[in-house]
């Protein structure tokens, strides 16, 4: 039991970041609703998530099989993993670019029938949520070998999420240089998503530092932005 708690500690913390990014898309996609839906929808999405993630456990020896080759095109083995991280991370850079020209380019031309078609959103949260159910899977499979240890930390994990998800929906939303800030982090996630798929790994760690320090960067411009207006004042 105690030497599992390593283990399962690691599990937890890999698997929160690698939540986060689903967790962003999901705050993104939950602003475009109104106010009274919006927790609906990352209630869902993050409910989605765990079942999708616990019911993969259940077909462990056929999610392993997705990393066995498929077929081979110009010299580049492809594996149905691979093919879903593609698949996904062409999605993503879809979902993010549409959503950088709204914000930045056609902010007017933004009707309010987007805002309440939750069932699209819906339904492009579980088209992610698949996505980094089965490489947070395939990752979790690689690390640990009990299922206890897998449950527990999807479980948990998911928890944390549901406990944090509130607070950065409403950061997001509060300030708008955060949420092309996130949706430029998106996109990164689509590039390593197809990058992945190619077999040609970006460390996760360069990705997820490069964006610390623009967060920080951008807090620092808010700051300052903030007290040079009070001093005008």
């Amino acid at each position: 039991m105690i030497e599992a708690i390593v283990p399962l500690l690691s599990l937890i913390v890999l698997e929160i970041i690698l939540g986060i990014d689903n967790l962003i898309f999901i705050s993104i996609l939950a602003d475009k609703l109104p106010e009274q839906q919006r927790a609906k929808l990352r209630y869902w999405g993050i409910g989605l998530a765990m079942v999708m993630r616990l019911v993969l456990l259940f077909f462990i020896t056929w999610i392993l099989k997705l990393d066995k080759t498929l077929f081979i095109l110009f010299d580049k083995n492809f594996t149905g993993k691979g093919i879903i991280l593609l698949l996904g991370g062409l999605f993503l850079i879809y979902k993010s670019t549409k959503e950088i020209y709204h914000k930045t380019e056609a902010e007017k031309v933004i009707t309010s029938n987007v805002k309440s078609n939750f069932g699209k959103l819906l339904s492009e949260v579980i088209i992610l949520d698949l996505v980094f159910s089965i490489d947070s899977i395939i990752t979790a499979v690689g690390m640990v070998s009990q299922l206890w240890v897998m449950y527990t930390a999807v479980v948990v994990t998911v928890l944390i999420m549901l406990l944090s998800s509130k607070p950065i929906s409403q950061f997001i939303t509060k300030h708008p240089s955060f949420k092309i800030l996130a949706l430029c982090f998106l996109m990164m996630i689509g590039v390593s998503l197809i990058a992945e798929g190619f077999h040609f790994e970006i460390p996760k760690g360069y990705i997820y530092f490069s964006m610390a320090f623009a967060f920080l960067v951008d807090i620092v411009q808010m700051k300052t932005s903030i007290k040079n207006k009070q001093l005008k004042e």
